[in-house]
């Protein structure tokens, strides 16, 4: 192949991706009203199973209340955030939740529910090394968030051996 042509097909895909991605999050916001939507919902799960491996409680019914509170926290950390931040977050998630936004954007064939822990630390590592600065952008905001809804919950401290701030 010509490097002309790949060039002209490298662009022409992305063009169609970015129509598509844009076209699926105007039709199914990954955040709405304040909420996560379904795909978003199973985008962050996965997200957080994988970035707080071993500081989530063991497998079970403590884990599925952990992941739960934590998504509730999340969804109230993207609300605090100002408009055009939240609807940044919501068509990044949008396009994660759309099977052609995930394959083209993480390289994730699984479907986020269905993926194991190496899967979508593979999936994220992708977006964390790509020489794209947007998706290394991605990589850190997916992240950052998981991250800051599940820590400023002082339970999480205790399961870390964490014991608070201290009194001064």
């Amino acid at each position: 192949m010509q490097r002309r042509t790949l060039l002209k097909f490298g662009l022409g895909a992305t063009v169609v991706l970015v129509v598509a991605g844009g076209g699926i999050a105007l039709l199914q916001p990954g955040v709405s009203n304040g909420r996560l939507g379904e795909g978003a919902r199973a985008v962050m799960r996965a997200i957080a199973i994988t970035v707080l491996d071993g500081a989530l409680p063991a497998p079970g019914t403590d884990r599925e209340r952990a992941l739960d509170e934590h998504l509730i926290r999340l969804e109230a950390t993207i609300t605090a955030f100002p408009e055009s931040t939240r609807g940044e977050i919501s068509r990044l998630l949008a396009l994660l939740a759309s099977a052609p936004g995930r394959v083209a954007l993480v390289g994730l064939g699984t479907q986020w529910p269905d993926a194991s822990v190496t899967q979508v630390h593979t999936a994220l590592q992708g977006l964390r090394l790509s020489s794209l600065a947007l998706k290394q952008q991605a990589y850190h905001a997916l992240r950052d968030l998981t991250n800051a809804a599940y820590f400023s919950d002082p339970s999480a401290w205790a399961h870390m051996g964490y014991p608070g701030p201290m009194d001064i």
